[in-house]
């Protein structure tokens, strides 16, 4: 038989009386609203449906302290991680935030009303002692604790909720259970003991073998429990994620396996963070729950060392065995052993034993350059997931970013490249040239700064969604002033590789070869803000390359071009 919930009841807040979410619903449109984060919101959900049981809305002030102190509501109950909804003056006092107000609470993504505030109490915690006692430090290079000194507001809020909205999801509807259907779930499989398994990363091999002998131990089935939520900046998405586990699952013994998702956003908060997990999976059904070296860590602090000793988090668990109703099951760092073609406990492997293990920095190198990544490391199905979203170099998208004087020959350059690639193929070329983005894009700007600014942050993020979906895009503005350029790079960057050409023509040369004779009517006051002329050009302090059309053919410039790609790995040969 499952676990009971945590403190006896699953808090599950959605009224069963449909006229009653439909007064509910009714009221929360002539209530004040508040607009939630992403992280209020992966929290809201798992309050509504009873996965934080016993919560019934985001903590008082005698909640929060005594969580922060104790690991205890103020009724006594373990909980170990402090959930708080976070405002500011501003919002307190435009929504009337006060004792004994009833605030709407709206998702940020569709306007949906998801539930009603009763506010109990308004409170400025104590951050520095919330850092402390439940990261164990105030050093912000832990995600949690930077999180709590520059993104979280400076007054909390508790009180308790309403349920009116489900959270809207459009993504693995099928693997998505609340607490009470999952438990339904093992109900109808005959399911009697569940191990839990947490993650936040990729399963490989060691995942598998250490997810079954835990089952096995235990005589038990196993639940894979991955957070979609958020997890730690510069983690994989979970859609990839999600598919290496669907990838996965079939290779565990018939019937053994079943994989659901949890939308939490984690704190990595080591110790604390795993018992919070405990009570998660408890009331999502489980009767056991891995918890392995460095459980939730962040990593290293400022002065290099882990945030949490290795076995910290088995340790604080282990004190709360017996009240926290959900069976440790603990295991350590699993190691192959090539002579025996498997994967043992660290801890059992006897001294001398060859072992061999790929760290997750060799792992992303063998991604990046296609070298081959061993089955006895990961299942084939799994690495060809990974494979589609870390694409080769010559595979992804790319931003020829050209910035120089008008007629310096950058467009003639552009479109010479653009054939070049053309005739080279394996990816689109999308081209964006600065007259043809000013009659298409930009049509209602001028040339004052901020309108040039303006222009080159759309250019910047056409370019930026274009090469994320795999094209070479090719943009040449004017693009005179430096923090422009900066900024463009900035966004390009986050969707692949970005090139800052300076097209370096003097603007001698550009002048004495137009034959449009727009420097000319610029030096006679007929133009205005004429770059070169009556307004400035900045010079690029620290472009990919520099090329000058005064020394050198537009062919021999898009060999350079071709060159430089190909040095990063970004084309075959043209």
């Amino acid at each position: 038989m499952a676990n009971s919930p945590h403190g006896g009841v699953l808090k599950d807040l959605f009224s069963r009386d449909r006229a009653r979410r439909d007064e509910l619903l009714a009221e929360s449109e002539n209530l004040p609203a508040l607009v939630l984060t992403e992280r209020h919101l992966c929290d809201l959900e798992l309050i509504l449906n009873g996965g934080f049981s016993p919560l019934e809305g985001f903590m008082s002030q005698a909640d929060y302290e005594g969580v922060v102190s104790n690991n205890r509501l103020a009724s006594g109950i373990l909980f170990s991680m402090p959930i708080t909804l976070d405002v500011d003056q501003a919002q307190i006092d435009a929504l009337g935030i006060k004792p004994g107000a009833r605030i709407t609470l709206r998702d940020s993504r569709d306007d949906h009303h998801l539930a009603i505030l009763t506010v109990d109490d308004v409170y400025k915690p104590d951050k520095v002692k919330e850092a402390v006692e439940v990261f164990g430090s105030d050093d912000d290079t832990h995600p949690g604790v930077k999180h709590l000194f520059t993104i979280a507001k400076e007054f909390y809020v508790g009180g308790k909720l309403e349920a009116i909205n489900r959270l809207e999801h459009y993504d693995f509807l099928d693997l998505r259970f609340t607490p009470s259907e999952l438990r339904s779930h093992f109900d109808k499989l005959g399911w009697q003991k569940v191990v839990a398994f947490q993650t936040r990363n990729p399963m490989h091999r060691a995942h598998r073998e250490l997810t079954v002998r835990a089952a096995r131990s235990q005589q038990a089935n196993v639940l894979i429990h991955p957070v979609v939520g958020l997890t730690k900046p510069g983690d994989i998405d979970h859609f990839t994620r999600v598919r290496v586990y669907k990838a996965l699952l079939p290779r565990y013994p018939n019937g053994m396996a079943a994989l659901a998702l949890l939308p939490l956003a984690m704190r990595m908060g080591g110790p604390r963070e795993a018992v919070w997990h405990a009570i998660i999976r408890k009331n999502h059904g489980a009767t056991h729950f891995i918890v392995g070296r460095d459980h939730a860590g962040p990593g290293k602090n400022k002065n290099g060392k882990d945030h949490y000793g290795p076995y910290d988090a088995q340790h604080l668990v282990q004190k709360y065995q017996e009240e926290l109703g959900i069976k440790m099951v603990e295991f350590q760092e699993m190691i192959y052993i090539p002579g025996k073609d498997e994967y043992m406990p660290a801890n059992e492997i006897p001294e001398g034993t060859q072992t061999m293990n790929i760290s997750g920095t060799e792992l992303r190198n063998r991604l990046k350059t296609g070298k081959e990544i061993p089955e006895w490391f990961s299942y084939p199905e799994v690495v060809k997931v990974l494979r589609e979203q870390n694409p080769l170099p010559r595979e992804k998208g790319f931003t020829i970013f050209m910035t120089g004087y008008n007629n310096s020959g950058k467009d003639q350059v552009a479109r010479a490249l653009q054939t070049t690639l053309n005739q080279g193929g394996g990816r689109p070329v999308s081209m964006l040239l600065g007259e043809t983005v000013r009659s298409e894009l930009s049509t209602e700007l001028g040339f004052s700064r901020q309108d040039r600014d303006r222009n080159i942050s759309r250019i910047a993020f056409v370019a930026s969604e274009l090469t994320k979906a795999g094209a070479a895009v090719i943009a040449a503005p004017i693009a005179p002033f430096e923090n422009a350029r900066a900024q463009a790079r900035e966004l390009i960057e986050k969707s692949g590789p970005f090139f800052l050409v300076h097209v370096a023509t003097p603007l001698e040369y550009c002048e004495k070869t137009d034959r449009r004779g727009i420097y000319a009517a610029a030096r006679k006051g007929e133009i205005k803000g004429f770059t070169g002329v009556d307004d400035p050009y900045e010079t690029p302090a620290k472009p990919d390359l520099v090329v000058d059309l005064s020394r050198q053919n537009v062919r021999s410039i898009v060999h350079e071009i071709i060159l430089l790609l190909e040095s990063r790995g970004l084309l075959d040969r043209v």
